[in-house]
């Protein structure tokens, strides 16, 4: 049997972008463009969990802004796992939407050695490139009356 694993999507927003990143050492056919997400912890709520992620794979501080709903992606044959995602739209200080930096995972929770990245903000009319079913729940973004 298929294990489900609550995990958190954050789309973390600011003048119309959107917070992605893209793997440095692994080839983008591979990984591709993502956003910051990951496994709820024991005991954690998800906008807990939401808010952690973003500050642990980006470096970037933000609150939860909304939650935008759920849903399930198979990620087998990569891992047998089910992934029961919550979307949260988190917003961010404002910075310039040009700028890129460095970050990344020294200890990955799924296993597997250090994971380096680089970190930049993609126009939301873009976002639609994302990998492995993150941009599920992009279009609950312009149900919100603020920035997105």
């Amino acid at each position: 049997m298929v294990k489900q694993v609550p995990k958190v999507v954050c789309y973390a927003v600011q003048q119309g972008h959107l917070l992605v990143f893209t793997h440095k050492e692994v080839p983008l056919a591979v990984t591709g463009v993502q956003v910051p997400a990951g496994t709820i912890r024991p005991g954690e709520e998800p906008a807990d969990a939401a808010v952690r992620e973003l500050q642990e794979e980006t470096g970037r501080t933000g609150r939860v802004a909304g939650y935008l709903g759920e849903s399930r992606y198979d990620l087998r044959p990569m891992r047998q796992e089910i992934a029961a995602r919550h979307f949260f739209w988190l917003e961010v200080p404002p910075m310039d939407p040009t700028t890129r930096w460095d970050a990344g995972e020294p200890e990955p929770e799924h296993g597997g050695p250090p994971a380096a990245w680089t970190c930049w903000w993609m126009p939301l009319a873009q976002a639609h490139v994302l990998a492995a079913g993150l941009g599920a729940m992009l279009g609950e973004l312009g149900q919100h009356k603020k920035d997105p």
